[in-house]
């Protein structure tokens, strides 16, 4: 495989930092679930076990994503990180209606005690040190990169930051306060929380494999960079799409009807050296037009003349 990109290597490392951490409170919340028999416990052990897999699904992503273009993937491999995202919704969905299962299982009366609550208190606050860590680390490497993968890893991380609030808060209201009931209770609210999260996740993965357009304020403002040079006569027929980190655009132009074709040229070099200040890394297309003119199969969409 060609060597990756310096973007890459960052966010593989960024990746394999995410590995690290849910191995590690993966095996502390194991420990924990069989000292306390808590189900909010075992909530949280199984988001951090779908972690550890979606962080190596993730690291598969970015690896696969950063490969520069080749004969037969042109636009490059940034889907990778889509796919990946997809396949990680799959196994949170299944958790999700585990835990739910279980939890309405316990307030029917079918789960034991919970107990040992200091250790498993103990290791939430731990698991919310070791993620605060990593996620400061995690937004470095998004500055650096735009990793969509890496920037999907840290939200979870950053929900698990909650689901570990809700273990505490369940642990020491069943055990210490004796509320019962509160184990399972906040063990649902988990199971919602992770279809929830599925649920998003997923929506942002299709609309990337959708080519679905930029966020709207992002192509107005693309415009209205395009739009500053004296030459261009108008704008039409707009596309955006992402692909992982890469984005991609195009766009036709009115220009001068008489206009050489060696100036046109020129302009479109200036147009896209503009919008590469503001959009860094971005890949653009210009079709020029000889003014008023619309291809009958485009869609015109954003127009400015």
């Amino acid at each position: 495989m060609p060597a990756l990109p310096v973007s890459g290597t960052i966010a593989q490392r960024a990746a394999l930092a995410s590995v690290a951490v849910a191995s590690v409170l993966l095996v502390l919340k194991l420990v924990a679930v069989s000292r306390t028999g808590s189900t909010a416990m075992l909530g949280s052990l199984a988001d951090t076990g779908l972690d550890l897999v979606a962080s190596l699904v993730t690291l598969l992503g970015v690896r696969v994503a950063a490969t520069p273009a080749d004969h037969n993937h042109r636009f490059g491999h940034g889907k990778a990180e889509a796919l990946a995202s997809l396949f990680q919704v799959a196994l949170i969905a299944v958790a999700a209606a585990a835990i739910g299962w279980r939890a309405l299982d316990h307030f029917s009366g079918g789960g034991g005690a919970v107990g040992g609550a200091d250790y498993g208190i103990g290791v939430s606050v731990v698991a919310m040190a070791m993620s605060l860590a990593l996620i400061v680390y995690q937004r470095r490497a998004i500055a650096q990169t735009g990793s969509m993968a890496i920037g999907t890893d840290s939200l979870h991380y950053q929900s698990d930051l909650i689901l570990n609030l809700s273990v505490i808060a369940a642990l020491a209201m069943e055990q210490y306060a004796g509320i019962r009931g509160a184990d399972p209770f906040f063990g649902l609210a988990i199971a919602l929380w992770l279809a929830w999260g599925a649920w998003t996740s997923a929506n942002r993965a299709i609309d990337q494999l959708m080519d679905h357009e930029w966020p709207a304020a992002d192509r107005q403002h693309f415009l209205k960079i395009a739009a500053q040079h004296p030459e261009l006569k108008g704008i039409h027929d707009l596309r955006t799409r992402s692909s992982g980190a890469q984005r991609f655009v195009q766009f036709h132009v009115w220009v001068d009807p008489d206009m050489s074709v060696a100036k046109a040229h020129r302009v479109m070099d200036e147009v896209e050296a503009r919008l590469e200040k503001e959009f860094p890394g971005v890949e653009i297309l210009i079709h020029p037009d000889p003014e008023g003119h619309v291809d009958g199969a485009a869609t015109p969409g954003a127009i400015f003349s």
